[in-house]
């Protein structure tokens, strides 16, 4: 199986970025993602969750749009052209997006914030277990340990009670598995396509197009439902999808993806910075334990190698 996907090294294209740095964007983008989860479930007060993230992934397409026009020429002017082939892999990871989206959605709308952050986290070690499984990729020992440590830290902050799953719980559990498979494939995929503007472009306007055309059959729109909307999807589509997916996929271009799946597992971390920052909420003593510990887990991942090397000479 390992044979039919897309290979990891990059081709060519701007010089690689160096662990660290690509570990600062998929922070960043960590960072905006914790940032817009509030706004993702405000935003479903005035439409459904497919007409909300249909317009939010257009709106993040069109931010997007002129990086990925002006990269296609610099890539022509290079002897590349995108193929067929090339089209089918956006078109899946546009799917992939595109299904743990609306996933999510739907469940934030009958479960609590606490239990989807934790289901959410699920997809961490799923991502190293997927690797060794269809890409013969065996992770480093260290990775298991932090995957266990950031899912206990995510338990901690979260204080999630699962006696009793919900309908919306499994929602969200179900997007774990669509995640994990994003995560996986986004920097090989982009790496292929020599182009990481052009495969954001691309997947943002397939999953644009099919929660779209799924939202105009199935749910209600409104004028007057849009304009409720209209501030989180302008802040969703235009900074967490737009500049946040964007820094994931040119981060993932030079991350090893359990290591990228562990960094942006720290969303929960900035999820509750800004929701106490915003909205009141506050920390436990678990909670701030919870915190530590997933910040512990990326830190130690960051420095493994710089250990090892150290330890070498």
């Amino acid at each position: 199986m390992s044979a039919t996907l897309p290979r990891g090294p990059i081709a060519s294209g701007p010089a690689p970025l160096s662990r660290l740095q690509s570990g600062g964007l998929l922070l960043l983008a960590a960072l905006i993602w914790g940032s817009a989860f509030v706004g993702q479930a405000l935003g479903m007060a005035g439409v459904g969750p497919l007409t909300f993230t249909g317009v939010r992934f257009l709106l993040g397409a069109l931010v997007v749009l002129p990086l990925a026009l002006r990269e296609q020429q610099q890539l022509r002017r290079d002897g590349h052209r995108t193929g067929g082939r090339d089209l089918a892999w956006v078109g899946l990871l546009g799917a992939l997006l595109c299904i743990g989206v609306v996933l999510q959605q739907i469940g934030l709308i009958s479960t609590s914030v606490t239990n989807a952050g934790f289901l959410t986290a699920l997809y961490v070690p799923l991502v190293p277990l997927l690797a060794w499984l269809l890409l013969r990729q065996l992770p480093h020992w260290s990775i298991w340990p932090a995957s266990i440590g950031c899912l206990a830290g995510t338990w901690l902050m979260t204080g999630a009670s699962l006696s009793a799953l919900s309908p919306g719980d499994l929602w969200v559990l179900s997007s774990t598995i669509p995640w994990a498979f994003h995560v996986l494939l986004v920097g090989r995929i982009a790496n292929r396509l020599r182009g990481a503007y052009t495969l954001a472009c691309g997947q943002f306007l397939v999953c644009a197009l099919l929660s779209g055309v799924l939202g105009l059959a199935t749910e209600p729109i409104s004028t007057e439902g849009l304009r409720t909307a209209a501030g989180a999807i302008l802040y969703t589509g235009i900074v967490s999808v737009g500049i946040g997916f964007t820094l994931q996929v040119v981060g993932q271009r030079h991350a090893h993806p359990a290591d990228a799946a562990i960094i942006l597992s720290s969303e929960t971390v900035f999820a509750a910075f800004f929701g106490a920052l915003f909205m009141g909420d506050r920390l436990s003593a678990s909670g701030f334990a919870g915190a530590a510990l997933i910040l512990a887990c990326i830190v130690a991942i960051q420095i493994q190698p710089l250990l090892k090397s150290r330890f070498q000479r």
